[in-house]
């Protein structure tokens, strides 16, 4: 077994990993036990009782988080000439169509958002084996397929997420930065977590939300009070 290094130990002192803590407590405690040398994401994971392999339990959603996510949102819009001014006004990164999914076919995906009009679906269908598997195919139910290119890029840019179960029951979202104040971390949490709870199926017999952990890339993951996470609602 390896010997601890001296932040390892210091953590250890500051946190115990087998207590429960309210969401305040555990925000202000990840500023505690982080100790890296960059920016470090806050990560959030709640653990849900459902299948995903039922399509009614397929919990999939987007939200805007009031404090932003702190990282800077690479956002690809494919669509047709008359909607690539309004696409660069609003902030988006690359404009096109046809260039870009060369590229894209190409190996290139060096974007963290794609935006597309309805119009060129046909043709980004074209590389979504690329792009599925990144997570950057567009969808309509995150509001990633649509005319309103400008409005998509605004909120995107401004700290919109989007979130899917995985076949665990897992949900996972970085939501804020490390060096965000703990009432900032926190509050982008809640409005997280809210969303998740809003999203909760009719049918579902159960307990929905089983379990929940915050930390930072490279904290423990402090274990957080349900009770008061579904008070959110």
């Amino acid at each position: 077994m390896s010997k601890l290094t001296k932040n390892q130990k210091a953590v250890l002192a500051k946190f115990d990993k087998n207590q429960v803590y309210s969401l305040n407590e555990a925000c202000a405690l990840l500023k505690e036990i982080t100790y890296t040398q960059f920016d470090a994401s806050v990560e959030i994971t709640t653990n849900l009782g459902v299948d995903p392999r039922k399509a009614n339990q397929m919990i999939r959603g987007v939200v805007t988080l009031p404090n932003g996510t702190g990282k800077v949102t690479r956002v690809l819009v494919l669509c047709t000439p008359d909607k690539e001014n309004e696409a660069k006004e609003a902030g988006a990164d690359y404009v096109g169509l046809d260039e870009y999914i060369t590229k894209i076919k190409e190996g290139w995906t060096d974007v963290d958002v794609i935006i597309c009009t309805p119009s060129v679906m046909a043709k980004v269908g074209q590389i979504g084996r690329i792009l599925g598997p990144r997570g950057l195919m567009p969808n309509p139910k995150t509001g990633t397929v649509t005319m309103e290119v400008g409005n998509a890029v605004k909120e995107v840019k401004a700290g919109k997420i989007d979130f899917k179960v995985d076949k665990t029951g897992i949900v996972h979202a970085a939501i804020g930065k490390a060096s965000f104040t703990p009432e900032q971390i926190a509050e982008n949490a809640r409005t997280f977590v809210s969303a998740v709870l809003k999203l909760k199926p009719q049918t579902l017999k159960g307990t929905y939300l089983k379990s929940a952990t915050i930390c930072t890339t490279m904290s423990p993951a402090v274990k957080l009070d349900i009770k008061g996470l579904t008070s959110v609602e």
